[in-house]
């Protein structure tokens, strides 16, 4: 069976540096809080332009801390996009507030502006709860239209939370990701574009005073130190060890960036051939001009009966995965919010065709061929 994502390409890539790194924590032992989270956040700063960043034990964790600096809570409401990770609407529920989704456009995956506009019409017109932001997706590596959503969120007094769990490093109107809000946060879960080996995350922020507040939310609401708790926070500190590998990992980004935008458009222009021998062509997604760019997380196109296709790639060992079944607003943990099948069509839409396939910077031209083989054999789905 081919791999998904292959990881242990890019540890070859890299072993001695690792292993020295991780060494050097063993023999420094400071193993919470070490030098390297410090050289870390400074380097993630570096890399996307943000003036603070604050390492934390894992996405999900961020964004809840995100929330927490924000203020938001109880009788709140945040919107979001209901075609992501379920991390992404957990959060807003995590800290007692209340989500409320805005549909996607099916060609970017990402939340659609227009449709935010409606749902802030909406919540406002209902007046049963403050609205207090707007949390957007960078899925699958995309950034989600800023060039729109932010004038709109001001224009309503509201804020942006950059949810670019999957887009660390993704470009768009000159800006990389996740910088294009008041907040952003990112994952290193290690199938991410930039992963350690464990779970992992960070948020960034330009804003001084949301920036000491995360500082002392990430241990427990510290104060002066960890035992003049001020306020209510969390344990969610990113380990040395894993701050150590990332620094390895951050140092061959930028070039795994451009592999996979390369690998992206090898895909694209095989199937785009393709698609001329198919009964039903398949949707392929948006390659972006330079210099826009995605982080390539995934390469995920859409097809009909695309179970069909998933059984014909397993019989050639070539694996697939679905990224996301389930729409957020028909999973039973938000049954309490009323939602509907059929209430956001476009993120069901596409929820019903999307299809991951192999993708990572160290697969090779004769494996995209392999993949891309196995879907001209399908002729018909």
């Amino acid at each position: 069976m081919l791999p998904f994502i292959d990881l242990a390409a890019q540890q070859r890539r890299i072993k001695p540096q690792l292993d020295a790194a991780i060494n050097n924590v063993l023999s420094h032992g400071k193993y919470i809080m070490g030098p390297e989270v410090l050289e870390l956040e400074n380097k993630l700063c570096d890399f996307v332009n943000a003036k603070h960043c604050i390492t934390v034990s894992n996405g999900t964790d961020a964004l809840v801390a995100a929330y927490m600096a924000l203020g938001v809570g109880p009788g709140d409401a945040v919107i979001t996009t209901p075609f992501t990770f379920f991390a992404t609407v957990e959060a807003i529920m995590a800290v007692g507030a209340t989500p409320v989704f805005a549909d996607v456009d099916p060609t970017t995956f990402n939340i659609c502006p227009n449709e935010i506009e409606h749902a802030i019409q909406k919540v406002r017109g209902d007046n049963k709860l403050n609205l207090k932001g707007i949390c957007t997706v960078d899925l699958f590596g995309l950034c989600a239209d800023y060039e729109a959503i932010n004038p709109l969120a001001a224009e309503h007094g509201l804020w942006v939370l950059q949810d670019s769990a999957q887009g660390f490093g993704a470009v768009h109107q000159g800006k990389s990701a996740p910088t294009h809000g008041l907040i952003g946060t990112t994952s290193f879960f290690p199938a991410k574009p930039l992963g350690c080996y464990g779970d992992g995350g960070a948020i960034f922020t330009n804003d001084d005073q949301l920036a000491d507040s995360l500082r002392s939310i990430r241990v427990h609401g510290k104060g002066t130190d960890k035992y003049d708790n001020v306020r209510i926070g969390q344990n969610c500190r990113l380990d040395t060890l894993q701050a150590a590998i990332l620094l390895e990992k951050l140092e061959i980004y930028a070039s795994e960036l451009d592999m996979r935008r390369d690998i992206a458009h090898q895909y694209s222009e095989q199937l785009s051939i393709l698609n001329g021998d198919l009964e039903i062509p398949l949707e392929l997604p948006i390659l972006p001009s330079f210099p826009e760019r995605s982080a390539w997380a995934q390469y995920t196109i859409q097809v009909s009966n695309r179970e069909s296709l998933m059984e014909q790639l397993k019989a050639e060992k070539i694996p697939s995965v679905i990224y996301y079944r389930t729409p957020s607003h028909l999973l039973g943990a938000c049954a309490s919010l009323g939602y509907r099948l059929g209430d956001f069509p476009k993120s069901e839409s596409v929820a019903n065709k999307v299809l991951s396939l192999p993708f990572h910077p160290y697969l090779d031209a004769p494996t995209i061929k392999v993949v891309c083989d196995a879907i001209k054999n399908k002729t018909s789905f």
